[in-house]
């Protein structure tokens, strides 16, 4: 799930720029995928429109600033063609505020990034940083920055009892290009669920919010998503993803009473924790059935629920995915990703 790093992000295989200082002193890999050898840096800045490029410092001992690791960059690249990036790391995770770095290059730079359609920031594996713990500043600038974006995702939402500036922000706004938004947690905090239910995103097509647990401050609720479940905040809304619940069944009551399942094709309740309760509030509301795709893998049903919801909207020409069932500890259900 987060245990490797990216290898294809915005349609494209990803590579990682090292820069000359970099490739002059065969920095240590801790974390990182491995270093390409020279010809092979040298062939795909050649060809930059073929990768997603990662970009990222060591998370513990940066060698490079990544300022100046950025800037390089867009000195070596041809920075209009590049058509997706991922980020990693950009700084040490004690810093106080671990992810600014990023956040600042990419906006002082944007204008060198005319062609940029993908952006993933926080590419970190949990060897490098649990995804809880991976802190993320403010990063509506770098929205407002690139106004041509079409595809945004982050991973991390932040830690405000160790760092007070490395709490996310996604006052967006208005944003009219975007068509994908991502955010990765183990805890999505309200406040970034009310953000985002407000913006006014009129060519959205795919939502995907990882929830995760109310010990990580993932205290979102369906009224803080009220416009998006109404069908009113994105029009143009195709696939909704509320994965990686702490109470899928919840949310699956919510989504029975919601006109968007009504106008999406696609619902996304993977990695979650859905149960026979939720289960059958599936079975017994027809709107589900009306879908082109469910995927509820990750869950908690017994076997024969499983079977049952299988085959019920295999037979309602649903694309259906029931897979990896979990056996419930005692009393305790648990989301695929959280600490």
């Amino acid at each position: 799930m987060i245990g490797d790093h990216l290898s294809e992000f915005g349609g494209l295989p990803v590579f990682e720029y090292i820069s000359p200082a970099g490739m002059a002193a065969e920095p240590d890999r801790y974390g990182r995928r491995p270093a390409p050898d020279a010809l092979a840096r040298l062939a795909a800045l050649r060809t930059v429109r073929d990768y997603a490029w990662w970009l990222g410092v060591d998370s513990y001992e940066p060698e490079e600033e990544f300022r100046e690791y950025f800037a390089s960059f867009v000195e070596e690249a041809d920075t209009a063609l590049v058509r997706a990036m991922v980020i990693g790391a950009s700084g040490s995770s004690e810093s106080p505020e671990p992810g600014a770095p990023a956040r600042d290059a990419l906006v002082e730079h944007a204008a060198a990034f005319t062609g940029l359609e993908s952006l993933f920031i926080g590419d970190l594996t949990a060897e490098e940083q649990e995804i809880s713990w991976i802190h993320q500043p403010d990063l509506a600038p770098v929205l407002a920055a690139l106004p041509w974006l079409t595809e945004f995702a982050v991973r991390g939402t932040g830690d405000p009892y160790m760092h007070e500036k490395s709490q996310l922000g996604l006052d967006i706004g208005r944003h009219d290009a975007l068509r994908s938004l991502t955010v990765e947690s183990g805890g999505l905090p309200a406040r970034i669920a009310r953000s985002i239910d407000s913006a006014e995103l009129p060519a959205l097509e795919n939502l995907e919010l990882w929830l995760g647990v109310d010990d990580y401050r993932g205290d979102t609720t369906p009224a803080d998503l009220a416009r998006t479940l109404s069908g009113e905040a994105f029009p143009q809304l195709n696939h909704l993803g509320l994965r990686n619940a702490e109470d899928t069944d919840r949310w699956v009551r919510a989504l029975a009473e919601a006109p968007v399942v009504g106008r999406v094709r696609s619902l996304d309740l993977s990695m979650g924790t859905l149960t026979d309760e939720g289960a059958q509030v599936l079975l017994d509301t027809p709107v589900f059935r009306e879908l082109g795709k469910l995927d509820l893998e990750h869950h908690y049903m017994s076997e024969e629920m499983e079977a049952r919801v299988g085959a019920a909207f295999a037979e309602a020409g649903v694309e259906i995915n029931v897979g990896d069932r979990q056996e419930q500890d005692g009393d305790w259900r648990f989301p695929a990703v959280t600490e």
